[in-house]
């Protein structure tokens, strides 16, 4: 009973949010188990494009490390601001969550090839954290019961965080800068004289995440229509 519930929990987690933080773990797990090795994880661009392991392009999203306070942290800020968003701004929305983390993942591997960054999953993590914040901010956080502060001001906070903890800070950066970029195109632009939205989400996305939209000239059947229905006349 505990797993069955445990699963319907689950499945009731949005559908990006619940892809994303599964395949997080299963890959962690699979590192833990030695079924693989982080070396076949990791972005490596004469990989990728000379011998065509562009798995690589994916997986070095999906590997937080190996077991421990670090990957925990992790998947903690992924669930929770990953599902805040998709249940939150991106209700309905799912098309355009999926394209949000696609137009992040191609920006942050072209940037992450000046700065050979060899795994970007905690660069996804601060962008998700940081157009959070920017659609929140009037939200007060509480930072592990330390700090209380407005909401804009938590992808710094996690970055300074990350320097206690002795982390290069260039991954966080990364994902803030991507994070603003989006913010940028698709909430301050927009709104901009002459401005408008430029990121648009591809229509086979929309097709397949997306439930259809009714159409409002559809009239339905008199059987479909709430209430009673009177029998067919007799012939």
């Amino acid at each position: 009973m505990a797993w069955r519930g445990l699963t319907a929990e689950f499945l009731r987690v949005p559908a990006v949010t619940r892809t994303y933080t599964a395949a997080c773990v299963l890959t962690t797990a699979a590192v833990q188990l030695e079924l693989l090795s982080p070396f076949q994880l990791y972005f490596n661009p004469h990989l990728v494009f000379r011998k065509f392991q562009v798995w690589r392009l994916i997986t070095n999203f999906l590997f937080f490390g190996p077991l421990g306070f670090s990957f925990f942290f992790n998947m903690l800020f992924v669930f929770h601001y990953c599902r805040m968003l998709e249940e939150g701004s991106f209700r309905g929305r799912t098309a355009d969550f999926a394209f949000m983390f696609l137009f992040g993942g191609v920006l942050m591997t072209l940037l992450g090839l000046l700065g050979s960054l060899f795994f970007l999953g905690q660069a996804l993590t601060a962008m998700l954290v940081y157009v959070w914040s920017r659609r929140s901010p009037l939200v007060r956080v509480n930072f592990f019961g330390l700090l209380t502060f407005q909401a804009p001001f938590l992808p710094w906070a996690l970055m300074g965080f990350s320097l206690l903890l002795g982390n290069s800070i260039l991954v966080d950066l990364l994902g803030i800068v991507v994070g603003h970029i989006y913010y940028f195109l698709e909430d301050v632009f927009p709104k901009q004289p002459g401005g408008k939205r430029l990121l648009l989400t591809p229509g086979f996305l929309k097709l397949l995440l997306d439930a259809p939209e009714e159409d409002p000239n559809y009239l339905p059947l008199p059987e479909e229509q709430p209430g009673p229905h009177q029998p067919p006349p007799q012939q």
